[in-house]
């Protein structure tokens, strides 16, 4: 008979506290929730304006609005089990796919503003 654990029996300690996952995710959730207001600010700008907004637009600036929060949920996921610094970089990075996205919808809407207007 073997006298070691066996594997469903030994636990890995976490990578980090609960209160700095929460730490680390709020201060970065502060930054995404800049996003999704810069984008719902947007919409509604563009919504009530002298045109409004065809479908696509409507689809588009939506679009803009709900990435931020699912980007936030899939860096979360990926990275809330590893070290703080490895988390933080996650969040980072989700941070600036959120921003290049939003910068695309902003040319877009620059570019194209009258396929997106009703």
């Amino acid at each position: 008979m073997s006298t070691s654990a066996s594997p469903a029996a030994v636990t890995k300690p976490r990578a980090m506290p609960t209160w700095l996952i929460v730490t680390i995710a709020g201060l970065f959730g502060l930054f995404y929730a800049y996003f999704v207001w810069n984008a719902i600010d947007f919409l509604v700008t563009q919504a009530s304006g002298t045109l409004g907004l065809n479908a696509y637009g409507w689809f588009v600036l939506l679009l803009a609005a709900a990435f931020p929060l699912i980007a936030f949920g899939a860096a979360f996921a990926v990275g809330w089990r590893r070290v703080w610094w490895e988390f933080s970089l996650v969040l980072l990075t989700g941070l600036g796919v959120v921003a290049v996205f939003w910068l695309d919808v902003i040319a877009y809407s620059a570019t194209a503003g009258a396929s997106m207007l009703g």
